[in-house]
């Protein structure tokens, strides 16, 4: 159970890693297109700042003991 709720997690913040990317690679291809957004630097750095959340817990989760 312990190995399975492990990867869920890995999966979930894998997946939220693409997903900023992915709103990263929008701002680069089409940053007059993000009308909400008139700093564009400053929304590529808070996606960046949330991808590194997700890095985070990753890098936490891979180094996870085994075992019990």
């Amino acid at each position: 159970m312990k190995e399975k709720m492990i990867n869920v997690l890995k999966n979930h913040a894998q997946s939220n890693i693409h997903l900023h990317m992915m709103n990263i690679e929008t701002y680069f291809k089409n940053p007059a297109g993000i009308g909400e957004h008139s700093d564009i630097m400053e929304a590529i750095q808070g996606e960046i700042d949330k991808m590194a959340v997700h890095e985070d817990r990753l890098a936490i989760l891979n180094n996870w003991p085994e075992g019990e």
